[in-house]
């Protein structure tokens, strides 16, 4: 399995707009319609990369616990589905219902939102504040399929509290490991 980090966007980029497709309600959303009061996180992840699989029921409690804190959640794949059948849309509805996420799970068919983002692995993670920029980008903790550390979401969950109550947030960030997004 290869490890691939984020490509960790500079701090204070503007979030790049998107209108795709969620494939939990078929509705096309953009951005600025799913941001949160707070803040918003997106995700890029998929349906098979064993990180994501690894992470993906703390992803789940992470969104639970912070959206009614004002914190918006975006999942997004952005895979090849022509190469890698299983990140399909129909198995992204199946994926998400699975994993009880009631948030959306966008489909980045063209691959321009990655690429607008610089994401380069599954699960990569965004974090922008009220005003749309980056305040924090990199991993989630330092849990990794096989590792036997704990999960508990602690870099991620120290970054959304920093955001929500104006504290400073630890220096430096992480960058996420993961698979490699599948690029056409």
């Amino acid at each position: 399995m290869a490890q691939t980090p984020s490509n960790m966007l500079p701090l204070g980029t503007v979030a790049s707009e998107f209108f795709l497709k969620d494939t939990n309600s078929n509705n096309t959303y953009s951005f600025a319609d799913l941001r949160g009061s707070k803040g918003t996180l997106v995700i890029f992840m998929c349906n098979h990369c064993p990180f994501v699989l690894h992470v993906i029921q703390e992803i789940v409690m992470i969104a639970n616990d912070y959206r009614v804190q004002g914190i918006g959640i975006i999942a997004i794949s952005s895979n090849d589905t022509t190469k890698y059948p299983q990140d399909a849309p129909e198995f992204m509805t199946a994926f998400a219902l699975e994993n009880k996420m009631d948030f959306p799970y966008l489909f980045d068919e063209s691959q321009e939102t990655a690429k607008a983002y610089d994401a380069a692995c599954t699960p990569d993670f965004y974090l922008f504040d009220n005003q749309d920029k980056l305040f924090y980008r990199g991993q989630l903790d330092d849990s990794r399929p096989g590792n036997g550390i704990p999960l508990s979401g602690s870099d991620l969950r120290g970054a959304i509290d920093a955001l929500i109550y104006n504290r400073s947030l630890k220096e430096p960030q992480k960058p996420s490991i993961g698979c490699n997004i599948k690029w056409k």
